[in-house]
């Protein structure tokens, strides 16, 4: 019988805590009001006004300020919770609820499947920015669906998956520093004149941090599709052919993957304010539409909670 300091009975209270976590996100989605990620953002647009420079050295010494500050205080928590079992639960519990995202994802792709059936475009168009950050001034409700759909695919790694895959590596100290390292993707990363090298280091860091949850979020893709009336077979025959074509080394294998289970063909033209892209395509299927926003939404809520069942077995199978 192991000792109760031994790692196997330690991890139990991470266990759980990641399990009630998502669990919270299930049923709750994300906290309304005063959400510690926003606090974190706001933290983040101050220090960005202070020490912003047109170089990559600054850029990442500011990424790494805040990272490690984020890492820190899940460090400090894990001390102070160390022989504190219950506690231990419920901090960590509390974190992956704040640092998840899947329930949230689901209902604004939901919501914009509610409105295409309805032939609300103007709506429609005006709900796209909480999904994607292409502009939808011209997009039709086919463009619309497509964008919600690739939107799910790609999100479902860095809402969910990749939450919970780093909180299975690192405890508290992985949950909210891959938050922070995401968070400043989505503050700086992108290729803006401002922060086209400011930014660079946030964005590269993103891409590490989000490399081995990508993949995952891939495969879990094909051993979940029938659950949302896809093919197995097919997410992972198009997740190997077309996953690398997609410009970003991660969202690609995702996007390609649900392209497959869902017998969906996605990619193609994107315009990004002032930014065209023209995307390779992914999979061979028909063109999306709004019942199959409402069939990525259910494909997605089975891959992230498959994740949170797996970081939590992980959790109780380590040793030593």
């Amino acid at each position: 019988m192991l000792d109760h300091r031994g790692t196997g009975r330690r991890d139990l209270p991470t266990a759980l805590g990641l399990a009630l976590g998502a669990g919270a996100d299930l049923l709750l989605a994300d906290p309304r009001r005063h959400h510690p990620v926003a606090g974190f953002g706001t933290v983040a647009a101050a220090l960005e006004r202070r020490v912003w420079r047109d170089s990559r050295a600054a850029g990442a010494g500011y990424a790494a300020v805040l990272v490690a500050g984020a890492a820190a205080a899940g460090a400090a928590g894990t001390r102070l919770t160390r022989d504190r079992p219950v506690a231990r639960t419920l901090t960590v519990a509390a974190a992956t609820w704040t640092v998840l995202g899947g329930t949230s994802l689901g209902r604004a792709a939901t919501a914009m499947a509610g409105v295409l059936d309805a032939d609300d475009l103007p709506a429609a168009r005006g709900l796209l920015p909480t999904l994607a950050g292409r502009d939808p001034s011209s997009l039709d409700a086919g463009e619309l669906a497509r964008a919600t759909v690739e939107s799910v695919a790609e999100n479902t790694s860095d809402a969910a998956v990749a939450p919970l895959v780093w909180g299975a590596l690192a405890g508290l100290p992985g949950l909210l520093g891959y938050r922070a390292v995401n968070t400043l993707d989505a503050m700086v990363g992108h290729r803006s004149p401002r922060h086209a090298r400011f930014g660079w280091a946030a964005a590269r860091g993103d891409d590490v941090a989000n490399w081995l949850p990508a993949r995952l979020t891939a495969a879990l893709t094909a051993a979940t599709a029938p659950l949302a009336g896809g093919s197995a077979r097919g997410a992972l025959r198009v997740w190997f052919r077309d996953g690398a074509a997609h410009p970003s080394p991660n969202a690609g294998r995702c996007e390609a993957a649900a392209a497959g289970a869902l017998g969906l063909r996605l990619g193609g033209r994107n315009v990004y304010g002032s930014r065209v892209e023209v995307r390779p395509v992914l999979g061979a299927g028909r063109a999306p539409g709004s019942d199959d926003v409402v069939r990525a939404v259910r494909l997605s809520r089975a891959v992230w909670l498959a994740a949170a069942a797996l970081a939590a077995a992980s959790r109780l199978a380590r040793r030593g």
